[in-house]
């Protein structure tokens, strides 16, 4: 069996939403970076649960090791444009200050990621609002703008986003400080 199939075949069991294997494809690309091409490219598959898992995976594998998403930037910011999966959407927006950007890159993550806040998820709402705010450490013009969502998102969205918005809010008014101890503080919040 090829390489290939053997990782999309471990994404597709499951159902649509279930973690079912990504965990321990997540382990995987941690042990080999390489495999990353293959768990990428399931982020367009058929399946809507492949392609789930594949981000749920990337996103699990990125919290401890952000650098290996670095290849895949152009491709990942590209499915964010047209992901309509909510968990696949989630996961990208939690993705996405991971990537060492530039600022137009930032400007086109953050202008899906507004429209993301108007989603029917919850937990699509709140990770677009943890994306946005972790956009500001490579975009710090940003950050006037994400303070005041943090500040009407946190009293008035959801009680996820509300949640969500008190401890980014925290870690933004109180992170003056160096962008790697931002972006470290940023990463470290994430979903089960």
């Amino acid at each position: 069996m090829p390489k290939q199939e053997k990782i999309r075949s471990m994404l597709a069991m499951g159902n649509r939403i279930a973690a079912a294997r990504a965990p321990e494809v997540a382990g995987i690309l941690l042990r080999d970076p390489r495999k990353a091409a293959q768990v990428v490219q399931c982020l367009w598959d058929e399946d809507p649960g492949v392609a789930n898992r594949a981000a749920d995976a990337l996103e699990r594998a990125s919290c401890q090791k952000p650098e290996f998403l670095a290849a895949w930037k152009d491709a990942l910011l590209g499915r964010m444009a047209d992901a309509t999966e909510k968990k696949l959407r989630w996961n990208l927006a939690l993705m996405a200050p991971r990537l060492r950007l530039t600022v137009a890159e930032t400007e086109r993550a953050a202008a899906v990621l507004r429209m993301w806040l108007n989603d029917k998820s919850s937990i699509v709402k709140t990770s677009a609002m943890h994306g946005l705010a972790g956009l500001t450490i490579w975009n710090p013009a940003l950050l006037p703008e994400m303070l005041d969502m943090l500040r009407v998102l946190s009293r008035s969205g959801t009680p996820a986003m509300r949640a969500r918005g008190r401890i980014l809010l925290k870690r933004l008014e109180t992170g003056k400080r160096s962008s790697a101890t931002t972006r470290k503080s940023l990463q470290a919040i994430r979903y089960g």
